[in-house]
């Protein structure tokens, strides 16, 4: 899968990463930061002006107004500014004003938590971020631009050191540049009540999509269980009543005892189909217990390690045991792999899921199996990230909100 983010760049390909366009563009998005912050100083004093001279020609209009219109203008810029080193787009949060004209803007931003996000962002940029963009920088290449500069022969160590911290500048430009984003993405990014009317709908249409998903899974295990699985049972007990008058040895018994273990083997494949749709032990005993009932019936050694404070809700629930399933059949189908490993969290409201196989990975992210994976993520308003180099190890990354009641 394509690294969306400085971060995933890195982390999947350390070595191709030097000659990537990630660390220009992580060195593009620090060097601004320290313009945009070193601006965001003069447009925050300059707006606090604007509100000082507001508060004395206007009696009651605070100064905070002024402050707010600078620190809208550094969110913006911050958020195309992420394009660097983020491809994901973030939504502007904020609505349309309620009123026409300057006034109506104001009284509409002062409303919305978006703006004092976005002040406190400001405030962190023109106190911090700035600094610790330039000092990043500072260390990366003037440190090193000096000593090889004045270089002697005393002082050939320090141009030794010179030397490798300028040639790992590119990771630690880098590391700063993906840390610096995901902060400015934590400030910046809309929450739930903030998004449009439009993606809140598609978002719930997707929530109703799995609950009906789910309801017919389960409609589904119920008539196999009751119908398809007694008609099996019935013609297994005429088979055994057909046996009872036919002559030992004859072609009729040979032909029974062959519709018999054929009808054995319809019958073991249908309950596990029917376990599979609706898992008695996931329903009884929650997620853990039931990977690791899968995982003890795989065909290849897998190692179980999830861990959570209680039972999942039972959509999440249900949706990351499938999300396993089927991670783990296309691991035994395609992968090559001699061993699994699962690993799940909760932290910070997030249910955190890895699943790594050691086969020969190169795994196509664009096929139908990875984007059934993402879309059973996506309606959760989860994350899923895949690294596969081609060679292995098989690396799916699982990110999904995760609130117990």
């Amino acid at each position: 899968m394509q690294p969306t983010t400085a971060w995933q760049a890195m982390a999947q390909r350390p070595l191709s990463f030097l000659t990537s366009s990630w660390p220009w563009r992580s060195l593009a998005y620090l060097s601004g930061g320290v313009l945009v912050g070193a601006a965001a100083v003069l447009v925050f004093a300059l707006g606090l002006a604007a509100g000082l001279i507001l508060l004395v020609v206007l009696i009651g209009v605070a100064p905070l107004v002024g402050l707010v219109l600078a620190s809208t203008v550094v969110a913006t810029v911050e958020r195309r500014r992420l394009r660097l080193v983020d491809l994901d787009r973030l939504t502007d949060p904020h609505r349309s004003p309620d009123a026409p004209g300057l006034r109506g803007w104001v009284a509409t931003r002062l409303k919305e938590q978006a703006t004092w996000r976005e002040l406190v962002f400001t405030l962190l940029s023109a106190a911090a971020l700035w600094w610790l963009d330039l000092l990043v920088l500072g260390f990366s290449f003037g440190v090193p631009a000096t000593f090889i500069a004045t270089t002697s022969g005393e002082t050939w160590p320090w141009t030794v050191f010179a030397v490798i911290v300028l040639l790992s500048s590119p990771y630690t430009v880098t590391s700063w540049a993906g840390a610096r984003a995901a902060m400015a993405r934590t400030f910046l990014a809309p929450r739930d009540k903030e998004l449009g009317e439009e993606l809140r709908e598609v978002r719930a249409s997707q929530s109703r999509l799995l609950d009906s998903f789910d309801a017919e899974r389960v409609r589904i295990e119920r008539d196999l269980h009751d119908g398809a699985q007694q008609h099996l049972v019935s013609l297994g007990m005429t088979l055994g009543l057909m046996r009872l008058e036919v002559e030992e040895g004859s072609a009729q018994d040979e032909l029974l005892t062959q519709a018999e273990t054929q009808l054995s083997t319809a019958h073991q494949e249908l309950r596990a189909l029917i376990r599979g749709l609706n898992p008695p032990v996931l329903a009884d005993h929650g997620l853990v217990a039931a990977i690791e009932d899968y995982a003890g019936r795989f065909p290849i050694p897998v190692t179980v390690d999830l861990k959570v404070p209680q039972r999942l809700p039972r959509k999440l629930e249900t949706t990351m045991y499938y999300l396993i399933n089927e991670a783990m059949t296309n691991i035994a189908k395609h992968s090559g792999a001699t061993t699994a490993h699962v690993h799940g969290r909760y932290h910070s409201d997030l249910f955190i899921l890895d699943i790594t196989d050691d086969g020969r990975g190169g795994l196509d992210p664009a096929g139908s199996g990875v984007t059934g994976l993402a879309d059973r993520v996506a309606a959760l308003d989860g994350r899923m990230r895949v690294s596969s180099p081609v060679g292995g190890p098989t690396l799916v990354h699982v990110e999904v909100p995760c609130r117990f009641a």
